[in-house]
């Protein structure tokens, strides 16, 4: 811990104080929470961030639910289901259930959201959470059956994830700015106001049904945005905040000396790793050679920057997937080892005999990102260094204007590899890569119906991917969760603030 950060942080408590800042109270029933990335857009399809994962299990619901420890099924705004065959589900619905403004939840819904967010010219954020269904059919009011495209066995993880059922008449009204603006879902929460990008202000749904989520003990929920995570912790010191996450690992080191805050360290299935414009789409770069490509992954000490900057549960990554999701094949990837000579031998090879000056974005963890500069910079690689927000980043991907980046991806914490690998890699806007051996690969390991084929093939794609070095995995996160000592709470390690298991001491 720098002392720098501790006085920083000690002559912000005082500022605060004298400022008269407002004391977090557990009588008053309410959580307030720092956030430290602004969220674009509440509407859950129409945000790729972690910020909006979270908010999206608090105030909708999907049709399935998978426990986050135990990683079985159960239903949720489905009391049942069943494969009628390779491309068809059947879903029995809850009844009973009533949306936030009132409405009724029925089949009605479950068509309306299926069928908007699968069309590709809706807009939806990340595609490869829905582009997989061809349609929703209403059998009866509370029957529906969803009809995929082609067989894809990780539907049923899908729709217990980041597929989320939305009022149909409301929706068609408002649309997704509408409801970004004024959220309405079925959740444990409902919205109470929204201040885009700095302000949310979550209450208990004291109608909410017999879900396997669980209803909510603590009744309101206060978040706010506040990028630097110094502020924050000042707030947390002031009693303003009650509960920060994502804090970094040695900061949280210090605060778990403190006797009157609570530090938890979970892991995630977030992976960091650093992508190459190997097809070129940035325009005439040196990644598009693979000796340089390799040359990168041999520039950096993973082991240390683990050991150094993460800590706690992180760990090396080899993949570009994260290792517990299934299909996500170890033993078939390229593991390169540190060795700053041999990049330099083949930057040397590939015609960069003294380097070359390359942009380098990155949109979180500066510290780690200037980590990794250092490493390329020893080898001969410099820098014009561009730090973005997570959206605008994610916009000049999408359009390949970015020759090298340091990114990170949760997967919306989907325990299956076609979330992370298929979404990078099947020609799609973010594909650095275009890779034609690598798609067919994915094809039919995202569509086989029998688990051996799905892993064969998920390993073929994975050995090429790494032996063409196209990224550079690199790390495993884990998460700092710090709160007052009145806030009950454990993580889980699917990297998702569930308000509805926190409750006050």
């Amino acid at each position: 811990m720098k002392q720098s950060w501790f006085k920083t942080t000690i002559a912000s408590v005082a500022l605060i104080a004298a400022c008269g800042g407002a004391w977090a109270e557990k009588a008053n029933d309410t959580l307030r929470v720092g956030f430290t990335k602004e969220l674009e857009n509440v509407d859950s399809f129409f945000n790729s961030s972690r910020e909006g994962v979270v908010l999206q299990r608090a105030i909708w619901d999907g049709l399935i639910y998978r426990d986050p420890i135990t990683n079985e099924y159960s239903g949720n705004l489905a009391t049942a289901w069943e494969w009628i065959d390779d491309v068809t589900l059947e879903f029995k619905l809850r009844e009973g259930v009533t949306f936030h403004n009132g409405e009724a939840f029925n089949a009605d819904d479950v068509v309306y959201t299926v069928n908007f967010v699968s069309k590709e010219e809706n807009g939806v954020k990340t595609q490869r959470n829905v582009n997989w269904m061809k349609s929703a059919e209403k059998i009866d009011d509370y029957t529906v059956r969803i009809h995929l495209k082609e067989a894809f066995p990780a539907a049923v993880e899908f729709l217990s994830g980041p597929v989320s059922m939305y009022p149909n008449e409301y929706y068609a009204e408002v649309g997704p700015s509408g409801m970004g603006l004024n959220p309405v879902g079925t959740g444990p929460y409902k919205v109470v106001s929204v201040v885009p990008g700095q302000h949310f202000v979550l209450q208990k749904n004291d109608g909410y049904h017999d879900s396997p989520k669980g209803k909510a003990s603590i009744t309101n929920v206060d978040i706010r945005t506040i990028p630097d995570v110094n502020t924050q912790m000042a707030e947390l010191f002031s009693g303003s905040l009650d509960l920060i996450w994502q804090v970094p690992a040695d900061q949280a080191e210090k605060l778990a000396q403190m006797d009157q805050f609570t530090v938890s360290n979970e892991s995630t299935m977030r992976v960091g790793y650093l992508s190459m414009d190997a097809a070129g789409r940035s325009g005439d770069t040196p990644f598009t050679d693979v000796r340089v490509r390799r040359a990168v992954n041999h520039a950096i000490n993973r082991q240390e920057l683990v050991d150094a900057l993460l800590k706690g549960k992180s760990k090396v990554v080899w993949t570009p997937c994260f290792p517990s999701q299934f299909g996500c094949v170890q033993d078939t990837a390229t593991e390169y080892e540190y060795n700053p000579e041999k990049a330099k031998a083949l930057l040397a090879e590939a015609g960069y005999p003294d380097g070359f000056t390359t942009e380098f974005y990155a949109y979180r963890n500066r510290e780690y990102a200037e980590a990794i500069l250092s490493y390329l910079n020893a080898v001969g690689i410099k820098a014009d260094f561009k730090y973005l927000q997570y959206s605008a980043l994610r916009e000049l991907n999408m359009t390949g204007d970015v020759p090298l980046a340091f990114l990170t991806w949760g997967s919306f914490s989907i325990n299956d590899a076609s979330a992370m690998v298929s979404q990078f890699f099947k020609h799609g806007s973010l594909d650095d890569a275009r890779d034609d051996q690598v798609l067919a690969d994915l094809t039919i390991a995202d569509s086989a119906t029998d688990d051996a084929t799905r892993i064969e093939h998920y390993g073929k794609a994975i050995a090429r991917i790494t032996d063409q070095a196209y990224w550079a995995p690199m790390f495993s996160y884990n998460t700092n969760y710090v709160s007052t000592k009145e806030v009950e709470y454990t993580p889980t390690a699917d990297e998702v603030l569930r308000f509805t298991t926190m409750t006050w001491n």
